[in-house]
């Protein structure tokens, strides 16, 4: 996994900036009540989509937060005195606080089943009744375009897919959350050139293969070879997953 607090200068200007946080914050709003109330932002990062969905419902009272010291500051930043440091396996509030908890590319990170089980009971544990979970799955096969460099990359050993769409229906379900929605919204300026990949690949991302072992230069090589070396692929679509906590009675 990426060293947060390091990435955390870098990050939005990688991570599609703006237009990308804009792209997310719409999609998440057309999932979430408009009503006053409490949302929380787990896993914030930067609080660079967490600002908009603040500014775009005045009438929630909006909290963030972020397991990344140098990101929950960035935040922090952007939110003051909304955003603070806390384990989403852990949630520092108590039972049935919020009415929306939102989840933006954080579950794809997590180690295992048994810590995605442990974020989603603490999103249902911190539901108010009628209140919404909004998450993002299946985020490595938003990135499978269908381009040449998937076709490349396609025989890769692949990491378990933490985030996968029915798995998480299944953990919500257990929690008695039932689905509420979906949506989705483009990785804007996230599309994937040959070199890009080459240097991701080296850094052990999207697959199981160390940077040293043997076969990670066969597939550079391969990438290598592509066409328009610096030219973007189309970028990713991402999906957003809705549950809801039935009300009582």
């Amino acid at each position: 996994m990426l060293d947060y607090d390091e990435e955390a200068d870098a990050y939005d200007a990688s991570r599609g900036g703006e237009p990308r946080a804009e792209a997310a914050a719409r999609a998440l709003l057309g999932l979430i009540p408009d009503r006053p109330g409490r949302l929380l932002d787990i896993a914030c990062g930067t609080g660079i989509v967490t600002r908009r969905l603040a500014a775009a419902r005045p009438g929630l009272r909006v909290t963030g937060t972020d397991l990344s010291a140098a990101m929950a500051r960035r935040a922090d930043r952007r939110l003051p005195g909304t955003v603070l440091r806390a384990d989403c396996r852990r949630l520092p509030f108590a039972d049935a606080t919020f009415d929306a908890v939102t989840g933006v590319w954080l579950l794809h990170l997590l180690s295992g089943p048994a810590d995605v089980r442990a974020v989603v009971a603490e999103c249902a544990r911190v539901l108010r009744p009628g209140g919404v979970w909004v998450t993002t799955v299946d985020k490595a096969r938003a990135h499978d375009v269908g381009s040449d460099i998937d076709a490349v990359l396609a025989p890769r050993p692949r990491p378990a897919a933490q985030d996968a769409a029915d798995a998480v229906a299944g953990y919500a379900a257990a929690h008695g959350l039932v689905p509420a929605g979906r949506a989705a919204f483009p990785g804007l300026g996230q599309g994937r050139s040959p070199r890009t990949t080459v240097t991701d690949l080296r850094r052990g991302w999207f697959t199981l293969l160390a940077p040293d072992d043997p076969r990670t230069e066969e597939f550079a090589a391969r990438l290598a070879r592509l066409p328009d070396q610096d030219r973007r692929r189309p970028d990713p679509v991402f999906s957003l997953r809705a549950f809801r906590k039935p009300a009582v009675g």
